[in-house]
């Protein structure tokens, strides 16, 4: 077991040896060594393995279980917790992959997960009673595959609305999350073979989806304006598609200037190209009024519109859209005929329901209230611990001195339990630029601020490198 544990007692260390073994048995389970509902050592068998006192093992014991990480279980002993831990970071030279989506409640700075304590839970779960019996009483058939009619009659009014886009329900399609709505455009599309135009740094999982469909991802680097169109179009010529987060470019939270959406629009239409519009937080921008989206602004037919639930509802249910031009709506339409199949009619007309009652713009209004208010006292805690950082949309971006390597220290953040996201982690080449970690507000609630910072102030202070001079004496 301390081969598994790779438990290492430092007697002549400054960290007290209970810290030692409880951060040891952290990493194990971080790291997947210890998988969820394992039982660990009795304290009398670990302290004899360990030479340590009882009393010391029951209180690193006792700290892994104030942070959730494992659970007493009477006369069956200790176990890890059973929810799925992130995967480990990926060793110097890696690039880092994508985390999967897990059942796990959000932890302080997580990114891309709504507030759990936002979300009206007793509404949803009526609503959600009633699409289950709904569902349960249509005949037995195959559903549409794209999408429930009622929904995508919903989601047309609701971007009508909401995002200033004129659109049938014919050219919507419900899909499987963003993943698969993207799929459908790359499948529609057919660009195998070709390059497209990411943004960098951004969604590192819409550059694994082009790699998968045969699409060679170009990065492009964004600045105060977003995508720099000049240098997409300076470094690849030849690209026949970008793929862009225009309302909150992702990770860094600017919105796309108006003149860089008239640049990126003339192009695709110039070049026969196409545009994917992902409306990554498009409607939760947190001052004034959402900005319209760019298919909007889309007379040549070029742009692609897809959007998701996951930022606003749940990623549970991984629900996403896909809007397309009219002129490519029926060969979409024959694409998820064949290979598409969208999610189970109950959640569709859950989420119809609660679109068609006004609960959903209630609900983002509610929203944006709640973040703007998280956001600025989270930023007020990182000015009074003296920490630079900037407002990225629903994050803080807190840039990180030189030398201090993000990704290892997000890692020892979870351990801590803190999940923010290493910056380098979005970019194309994670060396490419400094490092920097961005702190999620949806679950900060001002009371938890103060005490989130400080603990990453004080990881960011274990983490600085120590100058030349002192290392010396």
């Amino acid at each position: 077991m301390d081969h598994d544990l790779a438990i290492r007692i430092d007697r002549s260390a400054r960290t007290p040896v209970t810290s030692q073994i409880a951060a040891a048995i952290g990493a194990a389970i971080h790291d997947g060594r210890l998988a969820p509902g394992a039982r660990l050592p009795s304290w009398h068998d670990l302290a004899a393995q360990l030479g340590v006192a009882r009393g010391t093992v029951r209180a690193a014991y006792d700290s892994l279980r104030d942070q959730q990480l494992v659970v007493t279980a009477g006369a069956a002993g200790t176990r890890v917790a059973r929810q799925p831990v992130p995967a480990r970071t990926a060793p110097a030279g890696e690039r880092p992959a994508a985390a999967p989506a897990r059942r796990v409640a959000p932890v302080p700075f997580q990114v891309g997960v709504p507030g759990q304590d936002v979300f009206p839970f007793k509404t949803w779960s009526r609503i959600m009673g009633r699409a289950a019996r709904t569902a349960a009483a249509l005949p037995l058939g195959y559903p549409d595959p794209r999408g429930e009619p009622v929904l995508r009659a919903a989601i047309a009014a609701y971007l009508g609305i909401a995002r200033g886009i004129a659109c049938h329900p014919s050219q919507v399609f419900v899909a499987n999350g963003y993943a698969a709505a993207l799929g459908l455009a790359l499948r529609a599309l057919r660009l195998e073979g070709r390059s497209a135009w990411v943004e960098d740094p951004g969604y590192t999982s819409a550059r694994d989806v082009l790699m998968q469909y045969g699409v060679t991802p170009a990065p492009v680097p964004v600045d105060a304006e977003g995508l720099d169109v000049a240098a997409g179009m300076a470094r690849t010529r030849g690209a026949a598609l970008a793929v862009v987060t225009p309302g909150q470019q992702a990770p860094l939270g600017m919105t796309m200037s108006l003149a860089r959406r008239h640049a990126l629009l003339d192009w695709a239409a110039a070049h026969d190209a196409w545009i994917v519009e992902d409306d990554y937080l498009g409607e939760l921008q947190l001052q004034g009024r959402a900005t319209p989206a760019l298919a909007a602004r889309d007379h040549s037919g070029r742009v692609l519109h897809v959007g998701t639930f996951s930022k606003t509802i749940s990623p549970a249910l991984r629900v996403a859209f896909l809007v397309v031009p009219p002129a490519l709506a029926p060969l979409v339409a024959d694409v998820a005929d064949a290979c598409a199949a969208a999610p189970a009619p109950a959640i569709q007309f859950a989420i119809e329901e609660f679109l068609r009652d006004g609960h959903y713009l209630r609900h983002l209004r509610h929203m944006k209230r709640v973040y703007g208010e998280r956001r600025a006292a989270l930023c007020a805690c990182l000015r009074g611990l003296g920490l630079p950082h900037a407002e990225a949309g629903l994050s803080v971006l807190l840039p990180l001195p030189d030398g201090v390597d993000d990704a290892a220290l997000a890692a020892r953040a979870r351990t801590a339990g803190l999940a923010p996201s290493p910056l380098s982690w979005w970019r194309a080449q994670r060396d490419a630029g400094p490092g920097g970690l961005l702190l999620g507000v949806t679950n900060v609630p001002p009371a938890q601020a103060q005490a989130a910072c400080t603990l990453l102030a004080g990881l960011l202070r274990d983490a600085m490198p120590v100058p030349p001079a002192a290392a010396g004496r």
